[in-house]
């Protein structure tokens, strides 16, 4: 039986139960079935390599952040054909998230709400978990670890927060994401400011240069941006990434925007808003840092893929690599050969 037909099956029984409820019951059950073999039949997406940020990656179409905040089923999501699989976000100290409920579907536009608030069991297990994946000891694939700031640190010490994560997870990454974009940690989204993220990026920059003579191994770092931002603020960040020779820019986050789904049943709750709703804002921020960038700083574009025409859509508008989160858990694993097929050689 084809993985889509598999998952038209399970996914009345996984929409009719919790959200968070439905993701802590599949990311374990993906892990058994793959440590078992049982995801062997899944057919893969044909070689397609793309050299993006000086990594090689077998296909364009990665996993996003956020569906395995702890790295702990890895070896389970690398069975779905993903060019890359990142995994986080992670902080220095575990920490419970936001109180529950904290997940939302909004099935008629394709969407979900979520305000976890980086929950997670801090950084040392999880790079525990990423040295214990076979993903990572084979070496099999390109593995990006996203790192943020405790909801209890200060924001004027954020940076902190970043500097000891990348230096915990620089040695088993092949690139590290630095979130400053989560709507659903207080504040976080003020280090997008001009003099905030000089100060991040210099010192994140300097960490890079140390940790890449230490291990003799050069690291790129990317930075996960929000999608509603003026003309001006999307400048501005581009301007600092070129400055500060930063190795990519992941467009984007969730959005706080709720103009697409008004009136819908969810649509007051707070947190970031994903899906197809997020899809178009997300669009035009990577179109505006294509016009800043150029090709001197490559892009990642995320936000509301639910087909292979949304993801060529992305890459039209400036994207070098896509990523999925949402548009899995509405359109199942098929949806990863799907975009892959429709970026083949594009």
């Amino acid at each position: 039986m084809s993985d889509k037909f598999l998952y038209a099956l399970a996914r009345p029984f996984l929409f009719a139960i919790d959200p968070e409820a439905a993701h802590n019951l599949t990311l374990p059950a993906l892990r058994r079935a793959a440590a078992m073999g049982l995801t062997s039949s899944i057919v893969k997406p044909a070689h397609d390599p793309r050299t993006v940020m000086g990594i090689t990656f077998p296909n364009p179409v990665g996993l996003a952040a956020g569906l395995d905040k702890d790295g702990a089923y890895i070896d389970g999501l690398a069975t779905l054909g993903f060019g890359s699989i990142e995994v986080g976000t992670v902080t220095p100290r575990a920490q419970p998230g936001n109180p529950m409920p904290r997940m939302f579907r909004l099935p008629k536009a394709n969407a979900i709400i979520n305000r976890m608030g980086f929950n997670n069991g801090g950084v040392d297990a999880f790079v525990s978990n990423v040295q214990a994946s076979k993903f990572y000891q084979n070496k099999e694939g390109i593995l990006g670890l996203n790192i943020g700031k405790n909801a209890d640190t200060p924001i004027e010490r954020a940076v902190d927060d970043y500097l000891i994560c990348l230096e915990k997870v620089y040695p088993y990454a092949s690139y590290v994401t630095v979130n400053i974009s989560s709507p659903n940690t207080k504040n976080l989204r003020q280090l997008q400011g001009a003099s905030e993220l000089d100060a991040l990026l210099s010192q994140l920059k300097e960490a890079q240069q140390r940790l890449s003579d230490q291990h003799k191994r050069y690291v790129p770092i990317a930075l996960k941006i929000a999608p509603d931002m003026e003309q001006e603020q999307i400048q501005t960040i581009a301007q600092a990434l070129l400055r500060h020779k930063m190795d990519g820019v992941i467009a984007t986050n969730t959005t706080i925007s709720r103009d697409a789904v008004k009136d819908m049943k969810h649509a007051e709750e707070t947190g970031g808003l994903s899906g197809a709703p997020v899809f178009e804002s997300s669009n035009i921020v990577i179109r505006a840092l294509k016009k800043e960038l150029g090709d001197t700083l490559p892009i990642i574009g995320v936000g509301g893929i639910l087909s292979g025409e949304n993801a060529q859509a992305k890459i039209d508008a400036g994207a070098s690599l896509v990523q999925l989160y949402t548009g899995l858990i509405y359109r199942g694993p098929a949806l990863v050969k799907e975009c892959a097929a429709a970026l083949r050689s594009a």
